[in-house]
């Protein structure tokens, strides 16, 4: 009998060491995930800092005006439903329609003859996998936009596409953006490099986004 109560005994001593070590490694494994989650980095969204400076604003644009206006550009966001085309921006030849999505109506899709890569070959079409003109309830117009017209027309987010200033700034690097320094063989660039291009808008929207109000004299400085 005194044999058996102390093998009660021990077994008991040895179910008590058991569960407090149970608890113990519970304890240690809750307080790793604690710190596990207190160093975890926090990931924060760069903001975007605007300093207001109408010269430097209205001096960048000019720049960005002369790339929205160069063929590259403008043929995508022609005045009316038919896009441009060719460095002197006529009529698209096919005359394909822009459609409710801009993609083209009917059978006469842009994707038909635009690839998703450029055709081999001199003024054969362009590609890009999303080409395509801006949809009909946001035509997005740049051609015969005044500077002061166009300017206030892109940071209008009932006329940009709903675009914010995080937006405006990321569109640079849009694919049907790039693809103007890309067009294919025969086609002229746009008036400056990408990184030009992108570096004036850029500077252009965080300086206040400022639309030059003189016109004559906008075209003067800039020719």
């Amino acid at each position: 009998m005194i044999k058996l109560k102390n093998l009660l005994k021990g077994h008991t001593g040895i179910m008590r060491i058991a569960y407090i070590m149970v608890i113990m490694l519970s304890l240690v494994t809750i307080m790793a995930f604690a710190l596990h989650d207190d160093h975890k980095p926090v990931e924060h969204e760069k903001k975007i800092v605007v300093v207001k400076d109408s010269v430097a604003s209205v001096a960048a644009f000019k720049k960005v005006y002369r790339v929205l206006m160069s063929p590259r550009c403008m043929n995508c966001h022609p005045s009316g439903d038919i896009p441009l085309q060719g460095d002197d921006s006529h009529l698209h030849t096919m005359n394909p329609q822009r459609g409710v999505e801009g993609k083209g109506v009917f059978a006469m899709k842009c994707a038909n003859c635009h690839q998703p890569t450029n055709t081999p070959g001199k003024n054969t079409p362009p590609g890009n996998p999303n080409w395509h003109l801006p949809p009909a309830n946001m035509k997005m117009v740049f051609q015969g936009r005044t500077p002061y017209q166009l300017a206030k027309q892109l940071v209008n987010p009932k006329q940009n596409g709903n675009k914010d200033i995080k937006k405006l700034i990321e569109h640079a690097d849009d694919g049907l953006v790039l693809a103007g320094w890309n067009p294919g063989e025969g086609r002229t660039l746009p008036p400056m490099s990408h990184a030009e291009f992108k570096k004036a808008w850029i500077t252009w929207l965080t300086t206040g986004a400022y639309a030059p109000k003189n016109n004559l004299t906008f075209f003067q400085k800039t020719t």
